[in-house]
């Protein structure tokens, strides 16, 4: 029997470090982990998917920027192998890097499923028992399938059977527009597949300011991406020729859509079953753990992180949360808070932090809010990239001037909406960033230009039209 601190089970963005920071703060530490340390965002979700995405535009990029930029790419086409076989090397090389930063902690990896069978204990298949004080849940959620007739069939496969392919379907059907549905729309259409995407509701990626999820929409039907808005999928047919979805389109006609392969991208459910729970004391719902704002459960020295908290889908917050959950543990009494960036790595690409338009006037008034937006095309340094798709938009409320919401769309807005991130965190005023020096050529420029434009003085854009005098 191993007896800790701290027994953390799962070893992906919420577990592993919730595990270090114990360590760094003088805890023993045992990770209980029944798959490949990392979990699912560095095995078979954010890594490997974002590493398709960087060779999806290096062939775009070499089929159509290139050119414009003066440099002849001849008989560029893809290497599906060696794009496989470079995702699995980052893939590998982030799983070792995880595997030794938990070695040089000081931590203990017991391998195999655990389940609580008491308060304090941790039962594992196949390895040691785990005696603890104190407990971390990290583990995790996976791909949800609706209940759609034939929707497992051999087919049709979720986001970890798709990154395992060996061949690029010639016709990828998406189910679900959400954010890893549109971001392996966008993939595979660079890769050269036909793409058509089937989504329940109006909009791409719903959830997202209104002017990204235009600009998206816009950008999918230049490239060719067949969208069906609005429609429910009825029912799926695999056959001689390859499967087939069928569906209720918005106006409530029956259409169908054939592919080699349907991605189901329907969402994730959070792992809460089978983890002994009940033993253990913890009180659990169907989709997450409830937890308060230090992450502790029901039971006091047992912590829920991640996706099984329920509170975000994503690795970057897992992190924080896993930091928070083991500072309490050791008695440094800490709540997760701060702006949470929100990024989709599609082509273009979609950032936001903060408030979206809607929800800023929602909370404020429309009267109270002012937008400033500031489109890629006017900024040289988009022009070198031969990329101008998209802009920088900045959301503000008018009593204080508070900025209160960022939106990215286009090249690299993944990296430009952090400075959006540290903005929110400091309570900046729209002025603080519109008055601030920005390095000039870059893309980040649209930043501090969109807040002048909110500010109504803009330095790169004409001045914005009066507004015509009322009719009488």
């Amino acid at each position: 029997m191993i007896e800790v601190d701290v027994a953390v089970l799962g070893g992906g963005p919420g577990g592993y470090p919730a595990a270090i920071r114990a360590a760094q703060l003088g805890l023993s530490v045992a990770v209980i982990e029944q798959g490949r340390l990392g979990g699912t965002c560095l095995n078979v979700g954010c890594i490997p998917t974002k590493a398709w995405v960087q060779s999806a535009h290096a062939l775009k990029d070499a089929h159509t920027a290139f050119a414009q930029l003066g440099i002849t790419v001849r008989d560029a086409a893809l290497d599906f192998a060696q794009v496989q076989a470079n995702k699995q090397s980052i893939v590998e090389r982030s799983v070792g890097g995880v595997t030794g930063l938990l070695k040089a902690n000081g931590i203990t990896v017991v391998e195999g499923r655990g389940r609580f069978t008491d308060a304090n204990t941790i039962a594992v298949d196949g390895g040691e028992t785990v005696r603890f004080a104190s407990a971390v849940i990290a583990t995790g959620s996976r791909p949800a399938r609706p209940p759609v007739e034939g929707i497992d069939g051999p087919r049709c496969v979720d986001s970890t059977g798709l990154l395992a392919v060996d061949a690029v379907p010639g016709r990828l059907v998406v189910l679900g527009g959400g954010v890893i549905g549109v971001e392996f729309a966008s993939i595979f259409n660079h890769f050269g597949s036909e793409v058509t995407i089937v989504e329940m509701l109006d909009h791409l990626v719903p959830a997202e300011d209104a002017d990204a999820v235009k600009e998206l929409e816009r950008a999918f039907k230049k490239q060719g991406i067949a969208m069906h808005l609005g429609a429910r999928a009825t029912h799926v047919e695999d056959g001689a020729d390859g499967v087939t979805l069928h569906f209720t389109d918005a106006n409530g006609a029956d259409l169908q859509v054939q592919g080699d392969l349907v991605l189901v991208a329907t969402g994730r459910r959070a792992n809460v079953e089978d983890l002994g729970l009940e033993a253990a004391g913890v009180t659990a719902e169907p989709q997450r753990i409830p937890t308060d704002a230090a992450r502790r459960t029901n039971v006091g020295h047992i912590f829920a992180v991640g996706d099984v908290a329920g509170y975000w889908q994503l690795a970057h917050t897992a992190f924080r949360e896993g930091e928070v959950a083991a500072e309490n543990i050791a008695g440094h009494p800490a709540e997760v808070t701060g702006a949470v960036p929100r990024c989709i790595y599609t082509d273009p690409e979609v950032a936001a932090v903060g408030l979206t338009e809607a929800q800023a006037v929602e909370r404020f008034g429309a009267e109270n809010v002012r937008v400033g937006r500031f489109p890629f095309s006017a900024v040289a340094r988009a022009a070198m990239f031969a990329d101008r798709t998209g802009f920088v938009k900045t959301i503000h409320e008018t009593s204080l001037d508070e900025l209160v919401g960022v939106v990215v769309v286009g090249i690299n807005a993944t990296e430009i909406v952090n400075a959006g991130v540290i903005a929110l965190d400091s309570e900046a005023r729209v002025d603080t960033v519109g008055d601030s020096i920005a390095a000039h050529p870059t893309l980040a420029e649209a930043f501090k230009e969109a807040a002048l434009m909110g500010l109504g003085r803009p330095l790169h854009m004409p001045p914005p039209k009066k507004p015509a005098p009322a009719a009488s």
